[in-house]
């Protein structure tokens, strides 16, 4: 059991007032492992006490404590107090650097939610030397964004190892099938990043840079270029049809995140990509319909006279998919990737209920208790981190005994 006695806490959930604050909140009073000290953060004690009462006697003796993200002096207090932080408190562009920079002071873990390139280029550039410095493990995007693409990727890499299979060349991720919700919180975010990008010329190239999140480009070797899927198209391989993967503009920047922080370990010129893939009669519709969607909401956000009418359409901060929603969603992703010597594996990660919010409030829970109680199997590595880094397979373990799946086949050479 983690908890030593220089610190009180092992996690706190700051921002556990929140849409996903109280459904992490919930997976880890069902969860933890008993005698795990845990407590709740946010502005508002009113707000807090009301959700410890929701959670009943498994949280009755949870500590409440008031935080404000603009409130230097509060985060420091909190991070040097716990082992572990967990923040929902987004949008991260907006709020999340002083946590994230008092955690990596204070030798404290951290995981969040985000997906947000700007921020995590932030992150990086403000808080990884100071966390190599303190041990903390800073590890962003423990939610859908990017948890199944990043360990499927991890998954892939150690199968090709465990078979004298050589590097990886390619790996794609395809959106089999999806269903959920999203929340007025997810929004507030994207439209954040799109408002910097359109002031900001500099933070508009980062947001197109495939490497965006990777080190030192100069150290790094000449890893050509990567493009995400913009236009519908048919694979010839395979038959069918595929369309953009709303998430793998940053998914993606993740995953060669991963590869650069493990010395390319996957492979030196390994091509990911991600796309929502389609078959049957319909295929070339939906490929088609699905584009223009993601298209339109993209433009429309970007547009300023429109703002306003387009708000009032969409979720609200604070709230997100009904409870039906949440239970009755489900994901199902596939990684084929194939190495340089031409042996290929599929890796299958899948799950049950709202992928950004049933199953993301597992994620985030899973990845927290895990730098809370599984120090000594966890990679030994700090610094501002992605999942597959920070955390490895001690979460997918930890994720199929939640009743995920996390596959790896073999279906030989193509």
């Amino acid at each position: 059991m983690a908890g030593d006695a220089d610190r009180d806490l092992d996690v706190v959930l700051f921002g556990a007032s929140g849409f996903v604050g109280r459904l992490t909140a919930e997976h880890l009073a069902a969860h933890a492992p008993a005698g795990t000290r845990i407590a709740l953060a946010g502005r508002s004690p009113e707000r807090l006490a009301a959700v410890a009462r929701d959670l009943g006697p498994r949280a009755a003796d949870w500590p409440l404590v008031v935080a404000d993200a603009s409130d230097e002096a509060s985060l420091r207090r909190l991070a040097e107090s716990t082992h572990v932080v967990v923040s929902t408190v987004g949008p991260y562009l907006r709020h999340g650097l002083p946590l994230v920079q008092a955690c990596a002071r204070a030798g404290t873990h951290y995981a969040d939610l985000t997906g947000e390139v700007l921020f995590v280029r932030r992150s990086i550039d403000a808080a990884d030397e100071a966390a190599r410095a303190s041990g903390a493990r800073i590890v962003h995007s423990c939610g859908f964004d990017s948890v199944p693409s990043d360990l499927a990727v991890l998954l892939a890499h150690e199968w090709a190892q465990a078979h004298d299979a050589g590097p990886l060349a390619s790996a794609t991720l395809d959106v089999l099938s999806a269903r959920g919700g999203f929340s007025g919180g997810t929004v507030d975010s994207l439209r954040l990043q799109l408002d910097t990008a359109r002031r900001d010329e500099a933070a508009r190239r980062l947001v197109r840079d495939p490497y965006a999140l990777s080190p030192d480009r100069a150290a790094e070797p000449d890893l050509g270029p990567q493009r995400d899927a913009f236009r519908p198209h048919r694979r010839a391989a395979t038959g069918d049809w595929v369309a953009p993967f709303v998430m793998a503009s940053y998914n993606t920047r993740v995953v060669r995140r991963s590869n650069a922080l493990l010395g390319h370990a996957y492979g030196p010129r390994l091509r990911y990509a991600e796309v929502m893939a389609f078959s049957g009669r319909t295929a070339a519709l939906t490929a088609g319909a699905v584009t223009g969607v993601l298209a339109g909401l993209t433009g429309l956000l970007a547009v300023g006279p429109v703002r306003p009418l387009l708000d009032r359409l969409l979720p609200a901060p604070g709230t997100g998919p009904s409870e039906r929603t949440r239970r009755t969603g489900h994901f199902r992703l596939r990684v084929d990737a194939r190495t340089e010597s031409g042996r290929r594996a599929t890796v299958t990660v899948a799950a049950q209920g709202d992928p950004g919010y049933a199953a993301t409030a597992v994620m985030l829970g899973q990845s927290a208790l895990a730098l809370a109680v599984d120090g000594d199997r966890l990679p030994a590595r700090a610094g501002v981190l992605t999942p597959a880094t920070g955390i490895g397979t001690v979460l997918a373990d930890r994720l199929r005994d939640r009743g995920f799946t996390l596959d790896v086949e073999d279906p030989g050479v193509r």
